[in-house]
């Protein structure tokens, strides 16, 4: 079965192809990315501009022609935060769906919370034992703990690398003083979420995921993405801490030509650095591993779990209706 996963995220718009079936591992077939910004389109009232409307209708329009060469049989399309909190998102999502006939789907944070464990959780398998799992999107921190494919806790934190970035800094590289107080100001947000881990016990594995904390690793001696997905890749907080002040001292622009930092995210670097940072000291974290298997694997997969006889006759795309259904058992 041939499967394509549309994320409309902070930054970018991304489409992924996979060939899977249950039971088996995903093989990614074409991906491919528009940058939009969408976050940064938001206007001063909280509506997505008229021009983030039309550039996400043909950021969308574009990977429906993609998945539709490629022979994709599905595409499950979801937006996160920036389309989650924009206060006109209704209009936007019918806009998309009249002018391209894509059903954008809305996840809230928890979800993406639930299905990045899932996607950790069958990456590592049962015998990593308790995981402790983070994710920095631009619009969003989630963290999520537990043992089993369901987590205990998940939560999502609106301490993005973007939106921190956006909120926090006025300079490009951020003034000493807006960096003291940008990490004060993470260390009391994140104390909720510290009560709220340390009474779940010790992990026995902590992982981190998206394209913030593989940046940061890469930056911290990790191996590039070259190496292969296999390749045991980790961030320490001594790193970290050496890495920020490094970095905190570079434009946006002189950022981008670092090896594993993008131009279009180099601007949030230093915010997500903080943010890491601030999280993995508040859940008195010394070590991350990072796993290649973020949300849009977990949407794969939640969707090759429910496969069923409705699905395979015929009966259209689950569009992640299984997210909204098991949120209302």
């Amino acid at each position: 079965m041939r499967l394509g996963v549309l994320d409309v995220g902070s930054n970018t718009v991304h489409l992924l192809v996979v060939d899977a079936h249950r039971g088996a591992h995903p093989t990614p077939m074409h991906s491919e990315k528009a940058v939009l910004r969408l976050a940064e389109q938001i206007t001063r009232n909280g509506d997505l501009s008229r021009a983030g409307a039309d550039s996400l209708v043909r950021a969308v329009e574009s990977a429906k022609a993609s998945a539709l060469r490629l022979g994709c049989e599905d595409v499950m399309a979801f937006a996160t935060s920036a389309v989650r909190e924009a206060k006109n998102a209704p209009k936007v999502l019918a806009k998309v769906q009249e002018e391209t006939g894509v059903e954008l789907k809305v996840l809230s944070g928890v979800d993406e919370s639930r299905l990045t464990f899932l996607a950790v959780r069958r990456w590592f398998g049962w015998s990593a034992g308790k995981l402790l799992v983070l994710d920095i999107g631009g619009g969003s921190l989630e963290v999520a703990m537990g043992r089993d494919e369901e987590p205990e806790l998940a939560e999502s934190l609106p301490l993005g690398a973007g939106r921190t970035t956006r909120t926090r800094f006025q300079h490009d590289p951020p003034t000493r003083s807006e960096l003291i107080a940008t990490s004060a100001w993470l260390e009391e947000q994140l104390a909720p979420l510290a009560k709220k881990v340390a009474k779940l016990g010790e992990p026995d594995r902590v992982v981190a995921t998206s394209k913030t904390f593989r940046s940061l690793a890469r930056l911290t001696g990790a191996a590039p993405s070259t190496s292969g997905p296999h390749v045991r890749r980790t961030l320490t907080d001594t790193a970290l801490r050496q890495l920020i002040a490094f970095i905190s001292r570079m434009t946006a622009h002189d950022l981008a030509q670092l090896e594993g930092v993008s131009a279009s995210r180099s601007h949030q670097l230093v915010a997500g650095a903080l943010v890491a940072q601030a999280t993995m000291r508040a859940l008195s974290l010394e070590e991350l591993e990072i796993c290649p298997w973020a949300l849009r694997e977990g949407v794969i997969l939640r969707r090759l779990d429910h496969s069923n006889g409705a699905d395979e006759t015929g009966g259209g795309s689950a569009r992640l209706d299984f997210v909204e259904g098991e949120r209302a058992r």
